[in-house]
């Protein structure tokens, strides 16, 4: 059976078809947030076998082959290649309404003109051809970029990386720019296990002796000043929920100097140290010109006996139900008195939050650049269908749509990129569906205009790029 995804996919009328072929699908892609391993990247790594670049990696899919029994071995375990992709194939048809059905499809048909249908009986001949093709150059993660048509992409790196991948990557010829995001999570969340061995690390990333709160401070101005120095940007943090608690100087002073002194602190304790060290960390990124983001609301490693035996990330996180508002807007608006509130990006993992963010965001959108705070794409449970469609439907309610700078991957795969295409179908069937209602004019140009600035130029105006 060939592929049931054909030229006007997720576009419902002659409007949505003429918006998304005109005006949207072949502008360049700004994947401003991804997890692409960076030494991918700049060795130019020519994958063996589809299995590896595709599956490797991907909780999607690990999460939908658990729920259908594939035992753990064809996952994550020491089953061959080969093996782990037929069992993927023979989960693909039980994903219908799931978005991995559409995205598999799409990847197929964008990277490798695969037009069937995955599933037991293809298994083997698709993986036979696509492997194929990635085992050549022609397939190298830097043509897989090139071929997806992306400008630039942003992976996600900790503070204490040396960032030499990225440097090695900026000195070559690779015509798409390869930026990069801090993400200092792991010196924010003092409670955790470990939060002294990644002190000693950053210290010694900073050449600093960390061992007041001072000098916690002073390590992370310098990885700042180091990442700006080579072109960073961008902050991002995957947090539960942003805390804001009052406090003093001394108590943050004493709170760190007990846990570096290994004694135990107080979950008031712990909340007050996040509000000082994130507002400090806010504060210089206002400083250096970056643009601001916070992931909020994942409730993470729900399964302590599969944590323990695979480790974080690997498909055991879930939608957390986290108050938000109050202590994000306390948080935001304690920046904005100082006027030292960058540009900002906020993201909910729970749908019910998608009215909290859109209102939020015109709390701090004080007319001194267009979408300053902006209500980020739908992500990771909600970058489907259903869930970008409430995001834009909240965010037009609430805001302005006009000024969205659109969607991201934040994905582990070089081949994930047709998720911008799902995305701009999406949007482009959204008005093309109020057009044929009435409910919006008949004015191609101007809305299509507005189809073209969401899936490309918001973004690329909202980073100088």
């Amino acid at each position: 059976m060939t592929n049931f995804i054909k030229e006007d996919f997720l576009l419902e009328n002659k409007f949505s078809q003429e918006l998304y072929h005109n005006y949207s699908s072949k502008l360049p892609i700004i994947d401003y947030h991804n997890h692409l391993s960076p030494p991918d990247i700049a060795y130019d790594k020519v994958f063996k076998n589809i299995t590896e670049c595709w599956l490797n990696g991907d909780h999607y899919k690990w999460r939908a082959m658990r729920t259908l029994g594939v035992n753990e071995k064809f996952i994550t375990g020491n089953a061959s290649d080969k093996e782990k992709f037929k069992h993927w194939a023979k989960t693909v048809p039980y994903t219908m309404r799931n978005p991995l059905y559409h995205w598999t499809h799409l990847e197929l048909m964008r990277y490798f003109d695969i037009n069937e249908l995955l599933n037991a009986n293809s298994a083997e001949k698709i993986y036979r051809e696509a492997s194929e093709k990635l085992n050549t150059k022609d397939f190298s993660t830097r043509n897989l970029l090139i071929k997806a048509n992306a400008e630039v992409v942003c992976t996600t790196e900790d503070p204490t990386d040396s960032l030499a991948y990225h440097d090695k990557i900026a000195k070559s010829d690779f015509s798409v720019k390869v930026g990069f995001a801090f993400r200092p999570d792991k010196a924010i969340l003092i409670s955790n296990d470990g939060f002294n061995d990644y002190m000693d690390k950053l210290g010694e990333s900073a050449n600093i002796c960390i061992e007041s709160y001072n000098d916690l401070c002073d390590a992370l101005k310098s990885r700042i000043q180091y990442f700006d120095e080579r072109g960073c940007k961008l902050s991002d943090h995957g947090l539960n929920q942003i805390h804001f608690e009052e406090f003093t100087q001394n108590e943050i002073n004493n709170i760190f100097e007990k846990k570096r002194n290994n004694k135990a602190i107080t979950e008031q304790e712990a909340l007050k140290f996040q509000t000082a060290i994130m507002l400090y960390l806010a504060e210089n990124y206002h400083e250096f010109g970056w643009i601001q983001q916070y992931h909020l609301g994942v409730l993470r490693n729900n399964n302590s006996r599969m944590l323990r035996e695979l480790g974080p990330d690997t498909g055991w996180d879930s939608i957390g139900d986290y108050p938000q508002a109050e202590k994000l807007s306390k948080f935001l608006n304690a920046l904005d008195n100082k006027d030292k509130l960058t540009k900002t990006i906020l993201y909910n993992i729970n749908p019910s939050d998608n009215e909290v963010l859109a209102t939020m965001i015109g709390n701090f959108n004080d007319g001194s650049i267009k979408g300053k705070v902006q209500f980020g794409s739908g992500w990771w449970f909600l970058d489907q269908k259903d869930g970008m469609e409430k995001q834009l439907n909240a965010l037009s309610n609430m805001s302005l749509i006009s000024c969205f700078i659109g969607m991201l991957t934040d994905s582990r795969s070089f081949l994930s990129f047709p998720r911008h295409e799902y995305f701009r179908r999406i949007v482009c069937n959204l008005f093309g569906k109020e057009i044929e209602k009435g409910e919006l004019p008949n004015d191609m140009e101007w809305i299509g205009k507005i189809v073209s600035d969401i899936s490309y130029y918001n973004v690329k105006e909202y980073f100088d790029l």
